[in-house]
């Protein structure tokens, strides 16, 4: 059963839809603040890359900080967020501290003076439009070890995320991110 925050979310994505409204940020940064406390995370624990036009990277959208970092090449055989899109499959990894992957993005201050924590747990999925990816949703739970990161991720968050991600992609689709 989704929480009242799904439905909410669902709700708002599909009025800016249909209103036709152009305000991404606005759009996004509310959907973020939803979908943070359905998953009770902090709104830096979400991220939403998209596909670029020429389909060669997943650039950051969100978190706003990150898009100038940098992006995942698709070629990237250690990026969980490549790998989402790519198979085209959500993914749960409890354990993701220990998992080979880039940080290069967890060493990004998440505010000024603040170094964010490592990812300890974290959840993945495509955000697709008419079967095709145009991008993916990430939630993370970080923290300086796993224990003080919160619980496991479930499976059933797992099918939350889809459904956010399946409410999300048709906003982002259409949308100009470059």
């Amino acid at each position: 059963m989704p929480s009242e925050y799904i439905g909410e979310l669902k709700k708002w994505m599909g009025d800016l839809i249909r209103k036709g409204e152009d305000g991404e940020f606005l759009g996004l940064n509310r959907a973020v603040d939803l979908i943070s406390k359905n998953f009770a995370i902090q709104v830096h624990e979400v991220a939403i890359f998209v596909l670029t036009t020429d389909q060669r990277f997943l650039k950051f959208i969100i978190p706003e900080r990150l898009q100038a970092v940098g992006q995942l090449p698709m070629t990237s055989t250690s990026s969980l967020a490549v790998r989402t899109a790519r198979d085209k499959r959500p993914e749960i990894i409890n354990h993701f501290a220990v998992v080979p992957h880039s940080s290069v993005f967890e060493a990004v201050p998440i505010a000024e003076e603040q170094r964010g924590d490592t990812i300890q747990k974290i959840m993945s999925a495509p955000l697709a439009v008419d079967k095709k990816v145009i991008g993916v949703i990430q939630v993370s739970r970080k923290g300086k070890c796993a224990a003080d990161a919160g619980p496991d991720f479930t499976h059933q968050e797992l099918r939350e995320l889809r459904t956010i991600a399946d409410s999300l992609a048709p906003y982002v689709s259409l949308r100009k991110w470059e």
